[in-house]
């Protein structure tokens, strides 16, 4: 079947107000002086795993619900500024956003405005039928209402990504997304044992391959019952923000696994594309290219550091 997009990207369009702050977690006082200031942009999941492909080459489409707010105008002009086709449907309770704490280690701590959807909010189904029609794979964020697409994208045959975040591997929110993917991303943040969810998740769902990012430790993949640890990479530039670096993983994982790479190696260009992405500030969009990604996949640091099996 031919197709007009790589991957479609349902959710996580918004913008994200950036404070740097002197440490995480904050102590209270009555004012803080924050410098380098706060700043407003657009991107949030979707829109950095959307900008994420697009710099690596692969063919993106972005659909989700948008506000006739200037915030819904900021993810707009991210999307138009950078090539990506985006279908926005409307969204009366506003554009989703979201304020970052930064500290000086590039730690983040995210509040999000939970007043920006409504129980009976729904992405049309003509119009996902429409675009999965025309899409090799989806990678669904799990924001409101991307769930009830799930069963039209399967109807359609695409295969299938998501992005659990931290999930407790109980929530059931989550749910539906774990076991509706082919391939499943989360991170340990909230995990008491990673091996067991990440085993849990593919004995319960369709997944084959779920893979469990942990920051500066590294990554847990499963692929094919085999749980294998892979090493963190040396960031090439000092680490300022760990905004959308699991976004950026993710994206360089789907860049290897749609071209047919072996699990591991795709791992190994998530490691690269998240080490890139903690060395950019939040306040702007430096993604990186499928040029550098594989060029640094040439480096001895990536073709030394092999995976190693976890035994869990």
């Amino acid at each position: 079947m031919a197709t007009d997009t790589d991957v479609l990207v349902l959710g996580g369009a918004g913008v994200d107000t950036i404070v740097h702050v002197p440490e995480l977690p904050l102590p209270f006082a009555d004012s803080y002086l924050i410098r380098p200031g706060i700043t407003t942009r657009a991107g949030q999941s979707g829109d950095f795993v959307t900008l994420g492909l697009a710099a690596l080459g692969l063919r993106t489409h972005h659909l989700d619900m948008l506000g006739d707010d200037h915030e819904g105008d900021l993810v707009r002009a991210l999307h138009r500024d950078h090539g990506i086709p985006f279908t926005a449907v409307p969204q009366p309770a506003g554009t989703k956003r979201a304020v970052n704490l930064v500290g000086p280690d590039g730690r983040r701590l995210s509040l999000y405005d939970d007043t920006r959807s409504e129980p009976s909010d729904r992405l049309p189904e003509d119009t996902v039928r429409a675009l999965a029609a025309a899409s090799r794979h989806a990678h669904v964020v799990i924001t409101h209402p991307c769930a009830q697409a799930l069963p039209l994208l399967r109807e359609a045959g695409v295969t299938l990504s998501t992005d659990l975040h931290d999930w407790d591997g109980a929530n059931p929110y989550h749910e539906p997304f774990a076991l509706a993917a082919d391939l499943v991303f989360l991170s340990t943040a909230a995990l008491a044992d990673p091996g067991r969810t990440m085993r849990d998740i593919a004995a319960r769902g369709r997944a084959r391959i779920v893979v469990a990012t942990a920051g500066a430790e590294g990554a847990h993949l499963l692929a094919d019952g085999e749980l294998t640890h892979v090493p963190a990479l040396t960031p090439p530039a000092p680490v300022v923000d760990s905004n959308g670096a699991g976004d950026a993983f993710a994206a360089a994982f789907l860049l290897g696994w749609l071209n047919g790479e072996d699990p591991l190696r795709c791992a190994r260009y998530g490691a690269i594309a998240g080490a890139h992405a903690c060395t950019v500030p939040s306040t702007r969009v430096d993604a990186i290219t499928r040029s550098l990604l594989l060029a640094r996949a040439t480096e001895p640091e990536f073709t030394a550091a092999g995976p190693s099996a976890t035994g869990e």
